[in-house]
């Protein structure tokens, strides 16, 4: 077996036997061009609400002008993306006019012509060739020091499909229906440019990134610490401590330049109207609850589970008087507000001191020794969990801001691809509720487990000879989703409790992937401070 180790491409040796593997890259073309056409096959597939939100964007920004974009009503579907992505969503509708100009009319309600889902499906698939470009980035990134591998088990091209191929974007995207494959281009371009050391460029890409949707604030602190560390200050002390002397003021107004341009080519106009309260009250709707339409797998589904177990014992051992209680429903399936019945209520400022403290000792950690790019990805990554673990209103999709990063990782190191396995696994299996139509359920469930496989087989084959990928108990777990799915999609619907409990099935999934979601996030914490303590060792 060739020895083979992978590094960043942060960093660059001067000796001749580091020199990475030359590879063509005939193959990636032909990987991306093969995704796209697996696309095209669920055009005529379910789709969700999203779909009729977006047309109605397409008609919002059409047919109004600048001033009434955030004010108008007339559907539920209000815009509630940051303005750069209205103006996509602007450029789009004037292509969208020479497909079907019905769609752009404000009160054609779900309006879903033929016409209308082909543009709206094709401007997904075309606007995911900045995924493709960021995913080009990204596999550069890993390279192989010795010996030379069988282009199929090559990290760049495990890489490759681990993010093209990704089951949670395909069903998010292609059947579901949104556009976070183009966003999140922005993101994994960002990350690559981060570890190529080209800091301007990365934040650059994030500061568009943010304006385009705001969910990605989750990961904000990671690249304003690493940023102000690692690029603002140029040189470290021999322990690896921060060296204040060298803070460079003309650095530091650079990246304040690239974020105040970008944040005023977004915001100028409305802030120019005054209507930046307006926009910010779209933008952060706190009045629609701590739990989004069904329960993200995250620390508040163990939460309420644990509030409704304590309610029904309570009332069993007549400690609580059921008729003093409140009445929410919280397996409803409806984005609400609830007061919990035992456990104390959680309001929007105690979600997020409870993010900020979870990530304040990960940003401590690459503050006091950034560890490069690497550290930097590895903070980020806690970020996005800790806020979709703790956040207010967290939607389950957001699971994907930690996925997919992660991947970079996964294919460097044995424990890194442990990790990833076991979030992978549970952050996707609880997508599946996304796709209810009987007709998707036997692709949604032949698409993931064939991504399932492909994971652990590649990953598997890149680290070979290092033991399992994944523990015995890890392993338990993860067989425990194949009863889990046929209990939710074959028992339960054919049992009495159908009508009684139709959302039963919701709470026990994401109850179950909450689990495996908290579990990764505490692996990858314990895998940063091990990081941490490796110097102090030495």
């Amino acid at each position: 077996m060739p020895d083979v180790s992978i590094k960043f491409c942060l960093y660059k040796p001067n000796n001749v036997m580091a020199a990475p593997v030359v590879d063509s890259w005939s193959w990636f073309p032909a990987l991306a061009l093969g995704v796209s056409f697996l696309k095209c096959l669920f055009i005529n597939a379910y789709h969700s609400t999203d779909f009729e939100v977006h047309r109605n964007w397409l008609a919002i920004t059409y047919s109004l002008p600048l001033s009434r974009w955030y004010h108008e009503n007339t559907s539920e579907w209000t815009l509630d993306y940051p303005p750069l992505f209205a103006w996509f969503e602007f450029g789009l509708s004037h292509v969208a006019q020479h497909f079907d100009r019905n769609m752009l009319v404000l009160e054609n309600l779900n309006y879903a012509s033929p016409s209308t889902v082909i543009f709206q499906r094709m401007s997904v698939i075309f606007t995911d060739a900045m995924f493709i470009l960021a995913t080009r980035e990204c596999c550069r990134c890993v390279q192989t020091q010795k010996g030379s591998l069988d282009v199929l088990n090559r990290p760049s091209f495990v890489l490759a499909v681990l993010l093209l191929w990704n089951f949670g974007l395909l069903i998010v995207d292609h059947i579901h229906f949104q556009y976070n494959g183009f966003l999140f281009g922005f993101l994994l371009l960002s990350v690559a440019k981060h570890l190529q050391s080209k800091h301007l460029q990365g934040a650059l890409l994030f500061a568009i990134l943010l304006n385009l949707k705001h969910i990605y604030l989750y990961v904000a602190p990671a690249y304003g610490i690493y940023l102000l560390r690692s690029y603002c200050f140029t040189q470290d002390n021999g322990d690896g401590s921060i060296r204040w002397r060298s803070f460079s003021p003309l650095r530091l107004l650079a990246l304040g330049s690239i974020v105040v341009f970008v944040c005023a080519l977004s915001f100028g106009p409305f802030i120019n109207m005054e209507q930046l309260p307006q926009v910010l009250s779209r933008l952060f709707p706190f009045k629609r609850g701590l739990c989004h339409a069904y329960w993200a797998p995250n620390i508040w589904a163990l939460y309420n589970v644990l509030d409704k177990i304590l309610m029904i014992l309570g009332v069993r051992q007549k400690l609580l008087d059921e008729a003093n209680l409140p009445r929410a429903s919280m397996t409803g399936g409806l984005v609400q507000e609830f007061e919990h019945s035992v456990l104390p209520s959680i309001s929007p400022s105690i979600t997020l001191a409870c993010t900020l403290i979870s990530i304040l000792p990960a940003v401590a950690s690459i503050w006091r020794r950034p560890r490069g790019a690497r550290g930097f990805l590895r903070c980020l990554l806690i970020c996005a969990l800790a806020s979709f673990m703790f956040g207010w209103h967290v939607h389950e999709k957001a699971i994907l801001i930690a996925i997919l990063p992660l991947s970079i990782l996964a294919v460097e190191t044995k424990e890194d691809a442990g990790i990833f396995l076991v979030l992978t696994t549970s952050g996707h299996y609880s997508l599946l509720p996304l796709i209810f139509t009987p007709a998707e359920v036997p692709l949604k469930a032949v698409l993931m487990l064939m991504f399932v496989i492909y994971s652990f087989t590649a990953l598997s084959k890149l680290h070979s000879g290092q033991g399992s990928l994944v523990h015995p108990l890890e392993s338990a777990y993860l067989f425990g989703l194949i009863p889990l799915a046929l209990a939710c999609e074959i028992i339960f619907p054919l049992s009495l409790w159908q009508q009684r409990l139709p959302f039963l099935p919701l709470l026990v999934t994401s109850v179950y992937c909450s689990v495996g979601v908290c579990y990764s996030f505490l692996r990858l914490y314990v895998s940063l401070l091990r990081q941490e303590e490796k110097p102090k060792q030495q």
